[in-house]
C-alpha cells in the first residue's frame, strides 16, 4: 500500500483510540478530535481512493460514469470544507476554554461540541452542493455518459467565477484568518496568565516545583498550535494555486512534466497529507494517546503469539 492508501487506517485508529475516552482529554475536546478525524477520513476516501486509486486500477469501473464521478467530486469539496471548518470550531472552543471563564462552563461541553460539529458538517455539505454540477461527460457510449470534465460554463461563466471566489474565500481564506486570530489571542492570554501565576506562586512560597495547572495549559496550547499550524502550512500551496489558476484561466495541461501541473499535484498531495497529520500530532503531544496506540499494536501480536504457543 502507498502512504496515501494507508491514511484511512491512520484515521480509523485515531477515531477508535479517541472514542475510548482514555487519552486524558476532556469529553468536549475528544468530540472535536473525533469529528475532525472522521472528516479527514471522508476526505481520503473521496479523493485518493475514489478518484486517484480508482483511476489507476479501475479506469473502466462504474466510478467513472458521469453522475457517479460528479457525486465523488462534490464529496471531495464537502468533506474538505467540513474538515477545515471543524478545525476552526476546535480553535474557537480552545479560545473560549482559556480566555472566556464565564462562557466556558456553558460552551465547552460535550453537548455543545456535538451540536457545533453537526451544524458545521451540514452547512459544509450544503455550501458545496453546486460543485456537483461543474462536470459533464467526456464521451457517451451506448447512451451511458462516461468520465467527468469541467463544463465550459464553469470555466468561463461569470456566475461560476463569483461562486468559486466565494467558496475559496469561505474555505480556506476565512478559516486561515480566524485560526491565526484566535491562536494569537489564546497565546497572549496564556502568556499573561503564566506570568501572573508565576509571580503569585513566587510570592506565596518561592517553590520551584512544577505547576500542574500551567503544565496542563502548556499541553493544551501545544496540541492546538500543532493542529492549526500544520493545517495552515499544508494548505498554503493549494490556496496559492487556486488564485493562480483563476487568474491565468489555465485548466488543461498536455504534459505531466508541465511545471504548473506538478505544482497542482503537489498542492493536492499536501492537502491530502493534512488529513492524516493530526494522528501523528496526537501521538507526539499526548502521552496517553501513545500508550493506547502502543497497546492497540501489542494486543493482536500477543494474541497471535498465544495462539502459536497453543498450536
Amino acid at each position: 500500500m502507498t502512504p496515501i492508501e494507508n491514511v484511512p487506517t491512520t484515521n480509523l485508529v485515531a477515531i477508535v483510540i479517541l472514542s475510548r475516552g482514555k487519552c486524558g482529554l476532556s469529553k468536549c475536546v475528544t468530540r472535536y478530535l473525533v469529528g475532525m478525524a472522521a472528516a479527514d477520513l471522508l476526505v481520503v476516501i473521496s479523493q485518493p481512493l475514489l478518484m486517484w486509486t480508482a483511476w489507476i486500477y479501475f479506469p473502466q469501473s462504474f466510478l467513472f460514469i458521469t453522475p457517479v464521478c460528479s457525486l465523488a467530486r462534490w464529496l471531495i469539496f464537502a468533506s474538505t470544507a467540513a474538515s477545515v471548518w471543524l478545525t476552526v470550531a476546535f480553535t474557537v472552543d480552545r479560545f473560549v476554554a482559556i480566555c472566556c471563564e464565564k462562557l466556558k462552563t456553558k460552551y465547552c461541553t460535550e453537548r455543545t461540541a456535538a451540536v457545533v460539529i453537526g451544524t458545521v458538517s451540514v452547512l459544509a455539505f450544503l455550501e458545496t452542493v453546486p460543485w456537483g454540477f461543474t462536470s459533464e461527460p467526456l464521451v457517451i457510449i451506448d447512451g451511458v455518459p462516461w468520465y467527468c470534465v469541467l463544463t465550459s460554463s464553469y470555466k468561463y461563466s461569470s456566475s461560476w467565477v463569483v461562486f468559486e471566489m466565494f467558496h475559496r474565500i469561505f474555505t480556506p481564506c476565512v478559516p486561515f484568518f480566524l485560526i491565526l486570530l484566535f491562536n494569537i489571542l489564546t497565546a497572549r492570554r496564556i502568556l499573561v496568565a503564566s506570568r501572573a501565576r508565576r509571580r503569585l506562586r513566587g510570592q506565596k512560597s518561592g517553590e520551584n516545583d512544577k505547576d500542574r495547572e500551567m503544565e496542563n495549559r502548556r499541553k493544551s496550547i501545544v496540541l492546538l498550535f500543532s493542529i492549526t499550524g500544520s493545517f495552515i502550512l499544508l494548505w498554503v500551496t493549494r490556496l496559492v494555486f487556486y488564485i493562480y489558476q483563476r487568474i491565468s484561466m489555465n485548466f488543461v495541461y498536455y504534459s505531466v512534466m508541465h511545471p504548473v501541473y506538478i505544482v497542482e499535484e503537489t498542492s493536492g498531495m499536501l492537502h491530502i497529507i493534512s488529513s492524516c497529520t493530526n494522528t501523528c500530532i496526537y501521538a507526539l503531544t499526548q502521552s496517553k494517546f501513545r500508550e493506547d496506540l502502543k497497546n492497540a499494536v501489542i494486543y493482536p501480536l500477543n494474541w497471535i503469539l498465544k495462539l502459536i504457543q497453543r498450536i
